[in-house]
């Protein structure tokens, strides 16, 4: 998927404040060689390729890397109109005009080629799959190939072909799907998911295109189409010149479905998605829109901004290249082009997140400035629930979700905003916990597209139902004709694996029978499951950890920090701190004992006893061992507080802290009642002894003495033994 656009300036700055929400991260990586001609993008193995006459020189971008070294392979000298390694790297694609293709096996160096059957009919492109069925597929103007390689053999075995009229097409291996256009306007559209559950043929659909006030009728171009994959869905989004629009489809097993538009401002634009996000790159009015189209909304996330070149200095840029003048003079030459053709023809943007500058040889980065975007909405509901969507920075998601709670909080804005905002922080984390998503961490291994199995690009949020994300136009059903049993009908209600007609294999929908929340309504019947889009890529390392924030978040990060701030309106911290238990029972969610103290020490603060006596009886201060204690140290001022502590203890069975509480209060004689009641044998005598002591009371001290030496074996040879029935003694003397 590539997108062009005019050529802009490019601003750039060390910082991270500037004036931007989408940025491309200093230095590039340089896939550009001595002698090359051409660069190719092999989506399937993730590479970037860099050919010279007789050389390909390979960059493995799965895990971006500025500072990758490339691998090299030879070739023939020729004419390469495309190229692709096979999936597991042992063979490589070279189309060499629009007739033939050349496989070179790289274990035993054999070449041979694949011709056209047929005159008439022409080579449009082809790409590698890891269907059971077929290993390659020849996308030609009358229709597709389905060709095995043979190990034995050593060559492609014809496995099925599908007769069609075609255009041009686009795949991406991202979502395996490839899109087959046809017709006078080229908006007719077959589409097949070539995945390694099987081959699922979409029915066919067209696209709407706006009629020209002239009496023409405007012709689809491939660049204005784009495949991207989305929460886990696939989307196919389509420029459309005239309306001014950006279309949007929806791919099911047996439907496709349209999902509204969002307004474009300029004549070229491109199309990239960053952790789930789509970004909508104007060229003409040199600005990136960001949008999340988990939300049921086409309002973008924040104001449309100028892309952002971050971490670049012309200071840095000269003093790193010292060893020679021509290398620095040739890096600043490259940064002044690149400010130069920014959005420019050489541009052209790579699925899904990428930027291959052609006339430099450099590939740049696209990522999100969360702290921009946060820092730039005053919606703190819809901001915070993008923040908690957000996977590939989730600890710095995190941690903004929490300042811009402790921030309201600060800012003394009403209870029932801060309330919200704890909501849906605290409603992520539980459906976090639910799903185990909170668990995961970063997952670092290299994975074989060819051996991995099917999975969704990014993350399933249970429960969510996200078809009707752009829904400004009504919805159109494009279903197949001959289908009077969907592709799905026959699927297991327990997920098992079903077959099509054609006996090949498929897997159930993605999100077939998920919950769906008040008011949404599924957009097709329960047999209509949603197109797997298979995630499953060669060296692709995933961050799966969470943004999710916890109770103990919550008190180490919010309240904590604050309460000092806010000695002087206890009132207000108080229904904060209320409002944030509330939504914890509401999620089933236990709270961090700390909390409890916390609003035990405001309310003693503000002498709020009654107040305190209410929230410790009607359970809104849960009981443990940490408010007992806050109690007891709150209670000096209040002997019923103090009680409140001492029942407490004796509720959650604390004995020995009861105990030892009695003792130190000089109750030492009721300490040892109940710890005889109670069989608590884990005070020290030594602390009895001592109390009744200091008490001076001769009596007391012997009973006190004869109790440890009738109940404890050996006492009386201990040394505190002798050392109290001395005292005794002298009190009685």
């Amino acid at each position: 998927m590539t997108g062009e656009s005019s050529s802009s300036a490019l601003s750039y700055s060390s910082g991270s404040n500037a004036l931007s929400h989408v940025y491309i991260q200093y230095p590039p990586l340089r896939c550009h060689v001595p002698g090359s001609r051409s660069l190719f993008y092999d989506d399937g193995n993730k590479l970037i390729l860099s050919l010279t006459p007789n050389q390909v020189f390979s960059w493995k971008i799965a895990t971006y890397n500025p500072y990758a070294t490339p691998s090299s392979d030879q070739i023939s000298e020729g004419s390469v109109l495309s190229i692709r390694y096979s999936l597991d790297l042992k063979l490589l694609a070279i189309q060499r005009s629009s007739h033939e293709i050349q496989i070179w096996n790289k274990d035993t160096g054999d070449t041979f080629s694949q011709k056209c059957r047929s005159e008439s009919e022409s080579i449009l492109g082809f790409f590698w799959t890891d269907c059971p069925t077929c290993d390659i597929v020849f996308v030609k103007t009358s229709g597709l190939d389905l060709y095995s390689y043979g190990t034995e053999s050593r060559n492609l075995q014809l496995v099925q072909t599908k007769k069609l009229s075609i255009s041009w097409y686009i795949y991406t291996h991202e979502s395996r799907l490839v899109l087959l256009a046809s017709g006078m306007q080229c908006k007719s559209f077959t589409g097949f998911q070539l995945s390694s559950a099987g081959i699922i043929r979409l029915p066919k659909f067209e696209m709407v295109m706006a009629k020209p006030e002239a009496n023409s009728n405007p012709v689809l171009a491939a660049e204005d189409v784009h495949i991207i994959t989305v929460y886990g869905r696939i989307y196919c989004l389509q420029f459309d010149k005239v309306a001014m629009l950006l279309r949007s489809y929806r791919f099911y097993r047996d439907a496709v479905v349209q999902q509204g538009s969002l307004p474009v401002y300029s004549d070229r634009i491109a199309v990239s998605v960053v952790d789930n996000v789509l970004l909508v790159h104007q060229a003409e009015a040199k600005v990136v829109i960001v949008y999340d189209i988990y939300a049921d909304s086409q309002v973008p996330i924040s104001a449309p901004l100028p892309l952002f070149l971050r971490g670049y200095s012309r200071a840095n840029v000269a003093s790193s290249h010292t060893s020679t003048k021509t290398s620095g003079a040739s890096e600043s030459k490259n940064l002044s082009d690149t400010e130069e053709t920014i959005y420019g023809d050489q541009w052209k943007f790579l699925v899904p997140d990428l930027v291959l500058d052609v006339s430099n040889g450099s590939l740049w980065k696209i990522s999100l400035d969360l702290e921009g975007i946060s820092a730039s909405s005053s919606e703190v509901q819809l901001i915070l629930e993008f923040l908690q969507r957000r996977k590939l920075d989730a600890e710095k998601a995190k941690q903004l979700s929490l300042a811009i709670v402790r921030t309201i909080i600060l800012e003394r804005k009403p209870v029932p905003m801060v309330a919200r905002a704890m909501d849906v922080l605290l409603a992520a984390y539980s459906q976090a916990i639910k799903t185990g998503s909170y668990y995961k961490r970063s997952i670092t291994e290299e994975i074989s597209s060819s051996n991995a199995p099917n999975a969704a690009v990014g993350e399933t949020i249970t429960g969510i139902d996200v078809s009707r994300s752009i829904n400004q136009e009504p919805e159109s059903v494009t279903q197949n004709d001959s289908s009077s049993k969907s592709i799905m009908e026959t699927s297991e209600s327990d997920g098992s694996i079903e077959k099509t007609e054609t006996g090949e294999l498929l897997e159930p929908g993605l999100l077939g029978g998920e919950d769906l929340p008040t008011g949404h309504s599924q957009t097709l019947g329960p047999t209509n499951n949603q197109l797997n889009s298979s995630a499953s890529q060669r060296n692709q390392s995933l961050v799966t950890s969470s943004a999710a924030t916890s109770p103990a978040d919550f008190y180490s990060h919010v309240f904590s920090p604050i309460v000092e701030e806010m000695m002087g309106d206890g009132s207000y911290l108080t229904a904060i701190i209320v409002e944030f238990l509330r939504s914890c029972s509401l999620e089933k969610l236990k709270v961090y004992p700390n909390t409890y103290v916390l609003l035990v020490q405001i309310l003693a603060r503000d002498e709020r006893y009654a107040e305190l006596g209410l929230f410790i009886m009607n359970k809104i201060i849960e009981p443990s061992k940490e408010v007992a204690l806050q109690l007891l140290d709150s209670g000096r001022q209040n002997q019923q507080i103090r009680k409140l502590g001492q029942d407490i203890l004796r509720q959650l069975s604390l004995h020995h802290d009861y105990v030892l509480l009695l003792v130190q209060d000089g109750y030492y004689l009721e300490a040892l009642r109940y710890a005889r009641k109670n069989k608590v044998n884990t005070v020290r005598p030594s602390l009895f002894l001592e109390a009744a002591y200091v008490s001076k009371d001769p009596q007391h001290l012997a009973a006190v003495l004869r109790f440890f030496s009738d109940f404890i074996p050996g006492f009386k040879s201990s040394a505190d033994h002798n050392t109290y029935h001395r005292f005794v003694a002298e009190l009685n003397s």
